[in-house]
């Protein structure tokens, strides 16, 4: 399944919503809100900007436009668990 919406066009200064996994526990995934940035060595490119890295934007994160798109995708995949929300 595929999340990143290449029909979408984003825009440095858009919020959006990703999925985060923590690198010290690899089990342990968090929705987290982060924004899209023009990427400081090229900034021709866009970036999502978390935890003060840039991410270049691609397939590989799950992107979503709002809170609740993200949640709905986190229940599919990790269960019910709401304690790992922000």
């Amino acid at each position: 399944m595929n999340f990143f919406d290449e029909n979408h066009s984003y825009q440095a200064g858009d919020i959006v919503y990703v999925f985060y996994r923590n690198p010290h526990t690899q089990d342990v995934a968090n929705i987290q809100e982060a924004a899209v940035v023009r990427h400081p060595d090229n900034p021709n490119q866009l970036a999502i900007f978390l935890y003060e890295t840039y991410y270049p934007l691609s397939d590989e994160i799950a992107i979503f436009q709002s809170e609740e798109e993200a949640k709905q995708a986190y229940h599919y995949f990790f269960g019910d668990d709401e304690e790992t929300y922000f």
